[in-house]
């Protein structure tokens, strides 16, 4: 067990790290993650939020009812700030059809699930991070398909429906899952260790995905060469790090502590861009370059949310050191 937990903590660590190694070895060899499209890539996506169901407990669940103000400004501010940051970006760098897509799918879904470990880090309020996790997963077969409706629905038809119940299976149900297995069997000996498996895990399905997102996209990259790609990051860039500024902006406004400031700005920013590539595939397949976004911020985002978590902690060395 201890190799594994060792590989676990090492692929946490460097999540980041190894999701860009796998996104290169796969554009030198895009048959190595054919395999993951259609309902593979909806069951690995399923199996990374199981993980995060297994990592919450009852008392996680507790914290939407007992900081419900937090909870509240936290989740509207998720769901206004980065689907609107996402449809003027759509705007300002005139995207096709396809990559607006993507972007608005990232915009639209709720927060990622390594914003916790990311809060974490940076000695942010990891109790207000879990809960606006909860609450904007819990939301999200509601709001992510309006949400597109709303933002997408003159570039493309919206399958409103089918998205909620595709959010609800991948999303809702196997954190449910997860909750039920903590709650029954968390007294359990084993299940501490198991637990501490999950981070890794979680980083090598995520892994898969962006690697099977590069296998789909490689002719097309191929084709339309780097220009493509750079301006597609660029667009990403500019959501995530609006998105991280302007959360630290709401978290001004609303008067909260650094620690509350650090993790709602996380929170925005960190996007759930694993259930954005799933949904890019499964609805927009007829535009097969819109995963592209959502599989550059599925890297990007855990890129510069450990840069962020890392910036803070710098500042506060720098003021133990005053």
């Amino acid at each position: 067990m201890k190799p594994l937990l060792s590989l676990s903590h090492w692929l946490a660590s460097h999540a980041s790290l190894f999701i860009i190694g796998i996104a290169i070895f796969t554009f030198f060899l895009p048959s190595t993650f054919l395999w993951v499209k259609g309902t593979t890539q909806t069951i690995i996506l399923g199996l990374i939020m199981l993980t995060m169901g297994l990592t919450l407990s009852t008392q996680d669940f507790k914290i939407l009812a007992q900081r419900p103000f937090d909870i509240f400004i936290g989740a509207c501010a998720q769901f206004l700030i980065m689907p609107g940051l996402a449809y003027l970006l759509v705007r300002i760098f005139h995207l096709n059809a396809a990559i607006a897509i993507g972007i608005l799918l990232v915009g639209c879904c709720p927060g990622g699930v390594s914003s916790n470990i990311m809060s974490f880090l940076c000695h942010g309020d990891v109790a207000f991070s879990v809960g606006m996790t909860c609450a904007s997963t819990l939301l999200a077969p509601v709001m992510t398909p309006l949400l597109m409706q709303i933002t997408a629905g003159q570039i493309i038809e919206i399958d409103a429906i089918g998205m909620f119940r595709n959010i609800l299976i991948v999303t809702v149900i196997p954190v449910g899952f997860g909750c039920f297995l903590n709650y029954k069997f968390s007294g359990k000996s084993y299940f501490p260790s198991l637990r501490q498996l999950m981070p890794g895990f979680s980083v090598m399905c995520l892994a898969c995905i962006v690697g099977g997102v590069i296998s789909t996209v490689h002719d097309s990259l191929i084709e339309r060469g780097i220009v493509l790609f750079l301006w597609t990051f660029a667009a990403v860039l500019c959501h995530n790090s609006f998105g991280y500024a302007l959360g630290w902006l709401v978290g001004s406004v609303f008067h909260f502590n650094t620690a509350k400031k650090r993790t709602i700005s996380i929170e925005i920013g960190m996007q759930n861009a694993g259930l954005a590539t799933n949904l890019a595939s499964v609805f927009f397949a007829a535009l097969p370059l819109s995963v592209l976004p959502c599989a550059i911020s599925c890297a990007w985002h855990s890129i510069s949310g450990t840069l962020l978590a890392n910036f803070f902690l710098h500042k506060d060395q720098h003021k133990s050191k005053k």
